[in-house]
Formats: C-alpha cells, structure tokens, sequence
C-alpha cells in the first residue's frame, strides 16, 4: 500500500489535484487507517494508469 505522497510522487501531481480528482471520482480508492492517514493500493494506482493509457 502506498502512502498519499508517495502517489503524488510517482504521478507527479500535487496533494490538492489528487483531492480534486477524488471529488471527480477519477482517483484510485483509498483507504482511510484509524489514525487518519490515508494508503492507496499498488491495484488501485495501477488501475488507474492502464485507463489513463487506454484513452490516451
């Protein structure tokens, strides 16, 4: 599981992009941990990329 900058990292995109694609329903699922923090599955990000390359 990836951490929230981690994902940004390898996207190279900013914390508030990533929010605003989750308010576009367009991010990988995230799963919220007891303590707040946020992980994105490998699964999820990967998903997201094949759809990414699929309409490009």
């Amino acid at each position: 599981m990836l951490t929230l900058a981690e994902v940004c990292g390898e996207l190279a995109i900013s914390r508030s992009t990533f929010y605003d694609w989750r308010a576009k329903r367009r991010a990988p699922r995230r799963i919220k941990l007891p303590n707040g923090d946020l992980r994105i599955r490998r699964s999820g990000l990967d998903h997201l990329l094949d759809d990414c390359e699929d309409a490009a």
